[in-house]
C-alpha cells in the first residue's frame, strides 16, 4: 500500500522517517519530496508498505498525531490520474 504523509516538518530526514515508520512493519520505500530548485523539503512524502494490515495499522496510529512538533496527516495515497 502506498501512504501518503503529509505537513512533516521541514527538518524530518527520509532516514527519520523511516526509523519511526519501522516500528509498524516493513518499509518498502520512502520518500520526502523536495523542490526541485532549493533541494528543500516540501513537508510530505510517501511510504509503501508490502503489508496491508500494517499500512492500515499505521494510518490509524500516526494521523493527526505530532511529529517534531507538527500534526501530521497520514492516509492512503491516491493513484495519479
Amino acid at each position: 500500500m502506498n501512504i501518503y504523509l503529509g505537513n512533516l516538518s521541514y527538518k524530518v530526514q527520509e532516514s527519520d522517517l523511516q526509523e519511526i515508520l519501522a516500528e509498524y512493519g516493513e518499509i518498502a520505500s520512502c520518500k520526502i519530496i523536495k523542490d526541485r530548485e532549493t533541494g528543500k523539503s516540501r513537508g510530505f512524502g510517501f511510504v509503501e508498505m508490502p503489508n496491508e494490515e500494517e499500512a492500515m495499522k499505521l494510518i490509524e496510529e500516526l494521523n493527526g498525531a505530532e511529529l517534531d512538533g507538527r500534526t501530521v496527516v497520514v492516509k492512503e495515497a491516491k493513484p495519479r490520474v
